[in-house]
Order: structure tokens, then sequence, then C-alpha cells
């Protein structure tokens, strides 16, 4: 499990074809110094398993699935990707809680400095499947950075942005176009789901209540 809290910024260093999986090798310089092989690591919001690990670098292998449901079908030797650990069971929460599971890929519009201010607009156009999970100061995992919807309109949605991420994040390496991975708040699609069941028992007939207990 992790926070969205991202810890560094790694640099993909090399993509080898295996078969049909890829493997990515990612130069870092924190991650591989507390990384132990088989270990999860978020990377740009996807958890990936560590493997041959190496002082300043680890890497990682993709199923066919990973790469093309995710922003890793635009990644190129040189990329920039967002890093995070795990967090720790005497940690704290800094951000909100982010699986690693992409639920969707979004397109990057735009980061945008906001006028007379050093803090910045970014905008990302959501697929429908994020849209219904995502509310006006919700959470939203961009990839896997933990940050709050400041306005939604439609598909659109923009989220404010201080220097600060952008400069700890690979915010700044994307172009409008680019594709982003999304993870919905968990805690929103919960709430779908005990909802659809209380609609669901509700439709129940007299009998099929009866049949269960009630």
């Amino acid at each position: 499990m992790f926070t969205g809290i991202i810890e560094e910024v790694g640099r993909v260093a090399r993509i080898e074809q295996l078969g049909e999986t890829r493997r990515i090798t990612i130069a870092a310089t924190n991650a591989p110094k507390e990384l132990t092989n088989g270990q999860s690591i978020a990377v740009s919001g996807v958890c990936l398993t560590a493997l041959d690990i190496k002082p300043g670098s680890f890497c990682a292998d993709l199923a066919p699935e990973t790469w093309l449901r995710t922003s890793f079908s635009r990644m190129h030797e040189g990329a920039l990707v967002n890093l995070e650990l795990p967090m720790k069971a005497d940690g704290r929460f800094g951000g909100h809680i982010v699986q690693g599971h992409v639920d969707g890929v979004g397109r990057f519009i735009a980061l945008e400095r906001i006028a007379d201010s050093e803090n910045f607009w970014l905008r990302i156009e959501l697929p429908s499947e994020i849209e219904k999970y995502t509310v006006f100061k919700g959470s939203i995992s961009i990839e896997g950075i933990s940050l709050t919807v400041a306005k939604l309109e439609g598909m659109l949605c923009t989220i404010a942005i201080i220097p600060h991420t952008v400069e700890m994040t690979n915010l700044n390496s994307l172009k409008p176009g680019n594709p982003v991975n999304l993870e919905a708040d968990l805690i929103a699609k919960y709430v779908e789901k005990m909802m659809s069941r209380e609609e669901n028992d509700s439709s129940l007939s007299v009998d099929e209540l009866v049949q269960q207990g009630f």
C-alpha cells in the first residue's frame, strides 16, 4: 500500500523485450538502497516488483496488460517516472490510500502557471470510468501523486499544484496529449459497491426477502 507521496524521480535507463514481457531498468539514487528483490515499488502509480537491484538502479518486468493499460505505453528510454516505496506499518499517511492499481488512463492537457501566482493549474482529461468517482475536493492519484480536485467540469479535472510538487515529480516532463495513470479514491469505489447492494436488496420481492431471512 502507498500514500501518493513521491519520494524520488527515477529515469528509465533501458527497455528490453523478453518474449511477451518488457523489462525496464530504472536509474535512481535512493530507492535501490532500501529495496530488496521481490519488494513492491510504485512506479508512476503502478505497483511493480523490484528485481535485479544494484547500486543506482533496479529492474521490473511488465506484462503486456500492464504496458497497454497504463501510461507506460508512452515510456521510452530517458523518460522520468515517479517512485514511492510501500508505506511502513508505523508510517504516517501523508496523502491518501493508494494501491498502485491503475483504474484508467487519462490525458494530460496542460500544466499552466496561475496568474499572479507561483503555483500551477494541472488539467487532466478523465475517462468515464474515473470521472464517476471524482468529486470536488476529493482525492485522486495521478502518475502516483496524491492530489486534490480543485475543479471538475465534465471530463476535465483541474488541480492546483505547488512548485514543490512540480520539482519533485515528473509532471514538468509531460507533454499535451500524453497518457497519465489514474487511480480513483478507494473509498469512493467501496461506497459505490455498498450502494449497489442496497439498491439490489430493495428490489427483491417479498418471497425473496423471506428466503434470505428478512
